[in-house]
């Protein structure tokens, strides 16, 4: 019998309280936090979709896992296990641990990077354009065509343009090309997975010009489910083995073990080149810890070992992508502009059309976020003009492709009757986008701005001048 029912591959055995605040109450709460989600307090939320990172509940073997970890500061067995795990998946040799992929973000861009340095991506995310135009590189994203139509039904929406690619390579010279970084899934693309015959073109074309091809693969196993179900060739495969194959095209690895490891801290980043190994191992212990622990604690790189194992369960993996599947079509079918088809991790609402009243200097995307947490406590982030765009020589903004609002569920934390919740809330939503007003930035920082920006209302009688 075929149940139409998707049940959790799980049983509750430990649950955590929350706490059921007012309209009144949250409109207060929002203005506090100058009507930047990230500032609100975790207690104020009801249903918290900010970010997939650290947010999954750990299994009951992750957490007995964690009694056993060794504290070790050298050599400890948690190290071993968590190296093993980390080699076994990858196939790099070179194993550099963590305490998150930013921080192996900093440390493999801030070394390939600096002045006159390009990379390219199909999309990078925050952190990692962060990092690298720390360095004083460039980053230029590349996603295919297909990518910026949200309605569009495509298998593979987070491709690489790999004409575009050559191009690029030709443009600027393959000496001045940091690093080509694929990102699977594309999170900033609207979480749309990689085939893995584009992940083969462009390890052909890093090849035939010696540049270094890294693999951003937080969603690693969530992007190896969509390959066994869309592309010819891998349906007998296991999501493990298909992983491991695209792994085998890269020269390395970077991983906020935060998603697709299930833990709550960790990363790492893999290499197979051991004189780039050498001088990004010399930073690790410079910044994050000795090379055996980098940061993390011996309990956390016992849970990361578990977790990459529990990953590619293929009840979980099923679970996991139509469980968020689910939540996305339901809206599609209400009349919410969605991005199609539905990723694995979250659901992108398009900002810019279900609020087509509002222009894109008035940020329609962190409108949207304040509105669903206003309505019925439900935290988002603004994958927008907030977090993307860029001002020109006169200071005018030059927006982002797309105005996203990104609804990340955390893995193994929230129950059908809370997916329901949220379903309910876009009725008002969709009742009330007319009165909806745009927002206006107050104070912003130099880089990742919308983490700390402090926002505002536009007045009624109020227009942001483009």
């Amino acid at each position: 019998m075929i149940h139409k029912t998707i049940i959790e591959p799980f049983k509750i055995k430990s649950v955590e309280p929350i706490d059921m605040s007012t309209e009144k109450e949250r409109k207060q709460f929002l203005q506090n936090a100058h009507y930047n989600t990230f500032l609100l307090q975790s207690d104020h939320v009801i249903i918290d979709f900010l970010t997939d990172s650290g947010t999954s509940a750990m299994s009951a073997n992750q957490w007995a896992g964690i009694m056993n970890g060794d504290e070790s500061y050298a050599g400890s067995k948690s190290w071993q296990k968590m190296e093993a795990a980390v080699k076994e998946l990858t196939g790099h040799e070179f194993i550099l641990p963590t305490h998150q992929g930013r921080a192996a973000e900093r440390i493999i861009y801030g070394y390939l990077g600096g002045e006159d340095k390009t990379f390219i991506s199909n999309t990078h995310f925050d952190t990692t354009r962060a990092n690298i135009e720390f360095s004083g590189a460039e980053a230029i994203d590349i996603p295919i065509p297909e990518s910026s139509d949200t309605s569009l039904i495509h298998p593979f929406k987070g491709n690489m343009d790999t004409d575009k690619l050559s191009q690029i390579i030709i443009d600027k010279g393959a000496k001045n090309i940091g690093a080509v970084i694929l990102t699977v899934t594309n999170n900033s693309g609207g979480g749309q997975p990689v085939s893995m015959a584009n992940t083969k073109a462009i390890h052909d074309i890093c090849k035939e010009h010696d540049i270094i091809f890294l693999l951003d693969c937080c969603r690693v196993a969530e992007n190896a489910y969509f390959i066994k179900h869309r592309e010819p060739g891998y349906e007998n495969k296991s999501y493990k083995e298909i992983a491991q194959e695209m792994f085998s095209l890269t020269d390395g690895s970077a991983m906020s073990s935060k998603k697709d490891a299930l833990v709550n801290m960790g990363g790492f980043l893999s290499l197979r080149d051991p004189e780039l190994a050498k001088e990004c191992t010399n930073l690790l212990i410079i910044t994050e810890g000795f090379a055996t622990y980098g940061g993390l604690s011996g309990r956390d790189m016992e849970a990361l070992a578990i977790g990459l194992e529990e990953v590619f369960d293929a009840d979980y993996l099923e679970y996991r992508i139509k469980s968020t599947a689910y939540l996305g079509n339901k809206l599609h079918e209400m009349g919410i502009p969605v991005m199609m088809p539905i990723g694995g991790h979250a659901v992108y609402i398009d900002a810019k059309k279900l609020y087509s009243h509002i222009p894109v200097n008035e940020y329609p995307g962190q409108a949207l976020a304040c509105e669903l947490y206003v309505k019925a406590g439900i935290r988002t982030v603004e994958i927008g003009s907030v977090m993307f765009g860029k001002y020109d020589e006169k200071g005018e903004l030059i927006p982002a492709p797309m105005e996203l609002v990104r609804m990340a569920i955390p893995r193994r934390v929230y129950t059908q009757s809370h997916i329901e919740y949220v379903i309910e809330t876009f009725d008002e939503i969709l009742k009330t986008k007319n009165d909806v007003k745009g927002i206006k930035i107050l104070e912003e920082p130099e880089f990742l701005r919308h983490f700390t920006a402090k926002f505002a209302p536009v007045d009624v009688n109020e227009k942001v001048e483009l």
